[in-house]
């Protein structure tokens, strides 16, 4: 039996600039573009960002705190993603609902149809959580895992501070209607990418499914079968996450993810009037983010953009590096013509660890503004004894 979706209520040092050595063409700051192709959403609350580029490609009203409703559950999700990874917890293990948890949240907006006394793993109650958007589960996890859910919300706080999500607050587990609970849209976008990011795994094994069966139909006794409410499953090419959300005073919402191309991107949108209202914008938003842009590859992982000279090393020079593919949007159809530079903003010192962050690569596109892609250490360069260091300072004295 499918049941359908229930309603839920110092003065800075000058730059230094050095050539560039075989710069082909770069991925990873987080650049916010301006004069954007136009778009307009029907959403008044909306925001877009290509993970892949940390390109922000779209912002409305999307630092202004609003009520999450569901769309909370993704850090209740991140909290016991975290606490797996760490071994704090077990998908095997069993919680038990306790009665007074089922007396309130059984017919409590979204449910997983849990029973009072039923033991149930935390795998099955983080279906129920993502798949089902179950208020119920939610609770029930935040008991077993957190002692009590005033417990596992601190934890839900401290991880959004944690992860710089600067416009939210917390007050419960599952986005029930409270006056202390708020969210902004950019804020939704950082735990989606972070849960992405940190928990691929878990990731891919909870918020792709379509589908998930808990419970039973009173009477007939029959399986209760309910569908994800992800308006791009199906319908956008490469969607795998996250969380729809309504509740009356927040309308419908949705953070999503997709990729496409080695391209991912994370959208939000919240405040809309309808369930098809935001089955449509979800849709539109995301096939725009990958349609209206083109991705322009910079560097290979570990290919070289230049070098750079080393106070008190060893080595007089170390390489620099791209510490993974970087590349640059742009609006598609306007070419791949581009210049390249490295900067580097203070004096680079030894010791130097392979991988180490040294410079930027500023990459500038006619028309549109700089980009700035990280360059990192090709190889450690250890620091050289006091002779060494002496002949540093010699040969620094000649220019050399």
């Amino acid at each position: 039996m499918i049941i359908p979706h229930s309603r839920k209520v110092s003065a800075p040092m000058r730059p230094m600039f050095f050539p560039v050595l075989a710069v082909a063409a770069t991925f990873a700051a987080t650049p916010v573009l301006a004069q954007t192709p136009t778009y307009n959403t029907a959403a008044p609350f909306a925001y877009m960002k290509d993970v892949t580029t940390g390109t922000v490609l779209y912002s409305k009203a999307a630092d202004t705190r609003m009520p999450p409703a569901s769309m909370g559950k993704m850090m209740s999700v991140y909290v016991a993603f975290d606490m797996l990874k760490r071994r704090e917890a077990q998908l095997g293990q069993t919680i038990t609902v306790r009665p007074e948890t089922w007396r309130k949240w059984h017919s409590q907006g979204s449910t997983m149809f849990l029973s009072a006394n039923e033991q149930v793993s935390v795998e099955n109650l983080l279906h129920g959580i993502v798949t089902l958007s179950g208020n119920d589960a939610c609770v029930v996890l935040a008991e077993g895992l957190g002692g009590t859910e005033e417990n596992y919300v601190a934890l839900m706080n401290r991880a959004a501070k944690k992860l710089g999500m600067t416009g939210s607050h917390f007050a419960n587990t599952n986005g029930w209607p409270d006056p202390n609970e708020y969210v902004t849209a950019k804020d939704l976008a950082i735990v989606a990418e972070a849960t992405i990011r940190d928990f691929p795994d878990l990731y891919k094994r909870f918020y792709a499914k379509d589908k998930f069966t808990w419970g039973k139909t009173l009477g007939a006794g029959q399986d209760i079968t309910q569908p994800n409410r992800n308006p791009l499953l199906g319908r956008v090419s490469g969607a795998d996450g996250l969380k729809t959300g309504h509740t009356e005073e927040a309308g419908y919402g949705f953070t999503g993810s997709a990729e496409q191309n080695g391209r991912r991107i994370v959208m939000v949108v919240a405040g809309l009037g309808s369930f098809n209202e935001r089955v449509a914008a979800s849709v539109d938003f995301m096939s725009w983010g990958f349609n209206a842009w083109a991705l322009v590859p910079v560097l290979k992982k570990g290919q070289a953009a230049g070098t750079a000279k080393v106070k008190a090393g060893v080595e007089d020079v170390v390489t620099l590096v791209a510490p993974r593919d970087l590349g640059v949007l742009v609006p598609r159809g306007m070419g791949s013509e581009r210049k390249t530079r490295v900067s580097i903003t203070k004096p680079i010192e030894a010791p130097i660890t392979k991988g180490q962050k040294l410079a930027d690569l500023i990459v500038s596109v006619p028309g549109r503004p700089d980009v700035r892609l990280p360059l990192v250490a090709g190889a450690a360069v250890e620091k050289a004894g006091p002779i060494g260091q002496a002949w540093s300072w010699i040969k620094s004295l000649f220019g050399n």
